[in-house]
């Protein structure tokens, strides 16, 4: 792809970004929410592979039909109240709409069936945006209006993201789409707080893009898309696959990680609003996706590949580990002591 339209597309995506977290009024809102759609998708197509057009097609099909659900809700709520302010949606039925919205926006279930597809068809650095930035403005949308939706229906959802999150994840050999099912099982997380706590719920989507965002740059450099091909890739640099496997367990949620500070603190706040079955069930869920962070920890560092005489082994690669990568992957593993300043952030 030509870099001037590389760079276009990038500042449409930024442009698109700010105006939906920055605007008060719902028609700004959605005009940024279409602008970011449309400068993703010739990032997705752009390798022109049957399977990146797919990708490209299911992707505009949803994202249109979800701008189309906030439209109807926004217009529905200001036909009843007279308010096109965000923070304004008090129409129950609006609300319900604009929940639904959202989830098909974010990729929750039960509308997730086109979130894997869609990574698995875009190249590795797509994939990143569309787990990490692409989730900005809806994140903000359900932040603004959070004191309006139903947390029955939202921790109804949060529940079965988490389960199909973590259920439909250990099935899969490809890295991508297992990391789109992480995703889609860490948005439970944020969407059962949000009624409850919506900072809690900005600072878990915060450490998540962190956490995805040196696991995505980290394949990126050893350029490994499956789980065979991860097996081979220790010998290409060993000391950021030894950083991938903790970066993975603290994606998991383990102690003492980065990955543990928003589920320490989301079951924490369940468990002051009386819902510790709630609480309960969501950290059980959470152990099937640790079982499938484990598989890939497994592959990039503890598996050893056969040695048979036709089997070669990939070249070291000595060019040095990004800043970004090393920064994003520190930060990913070392967060936790700083658990005592959130209740004066908070």
């Amino acid at each position: 792809m030509n870099p001037q339209a590389k760079l276009m597309f990038a500042l449409s995506l930024l442009l698109g970004t700010t105006i939906t977290i920055t605007s008060n009024h719902w028609i700004m809102a959605w005009a940024g929410l279409e602008i970011n759609t449309l400068s993703i998708l010739p990032l997705i197509a752009k390798s022109h592979h049957p399977r990146a057009i797919e990708a490209a097609t299911k992707y505009f099909m949803i994202q249109a039909t979800a701008s189309a659900l906030v439209l109807f809700s926004s217009m529905t709520n200001a036909w009843h109240t007279g308010q096109w302010d965000i923070t304004q949606m008090t129409h129950t039925t609006s609300c319900l709409i604009l929940t639904s919205a959202i989830a098909m926006k974010l990729g929750m279930v039960p509308f997730h069936f086109w979130f894997p597809e869609v990574l698995q068809g875009s190249p590795i650095i797509t994939g990143l945006i569309l787990s990490t930035i692409m989730k900005l403005p809806p994140i903000a949308l359900l932040y603004m209006t959070s004191h309006s939706l139903n947390p029955t229906l939202l921790t109804l959802m949060a529940i079965m993201s988490a389960a199909l999150g973590g259920w439909m994840g250990l099935n899969q050999t490809q890295i991508r789409k297992i990391l789109a099912f992480s995703s889609i099982s860490h948005l439970g997380w944020m969407a059962i707080i949000i009624p409850f706590s919506p900072k809690l719920t900005m600072l878990n989507f915060y450490l998540y893009v962190l956490m995805t965002s040196a696991i995505f740059l980290t394949m990126n450099t050893v350029k490994v898309l499956k789980l065979s091909t991860l097996m081979t890739s220790w010998t290409k640099a060993p000391a950021l696959n030894t950083m991938l496997l903790l970066t993975l367990l603290s994606l998991a949620g383990l102690p003492p990680l980065t990955g543990f500070l928003p589920k320490w603190l989301i079951i924490q706040e369940l468990t002051k609003q009386n819902m510790a079955p709630t609480a309960i069930i969501i950290s059980l869920l959470s152990l099937l996706g640790l079982l499938f962070y484990l598989r890939l920890a497994y592959c990039a560092t503890i598996t050893l590949p056969p040695h048979t005489t036709n089997h070669m082994k990939q070249w070291h690669t000595y060019k040095p580990t990004s800043t970004l990568i090393a920064i994003s992957i520190v930060m990913s593993i070392m967060l936790l002591p700083i658990s005592p300043m959130i209740p004066t952030i908070l």
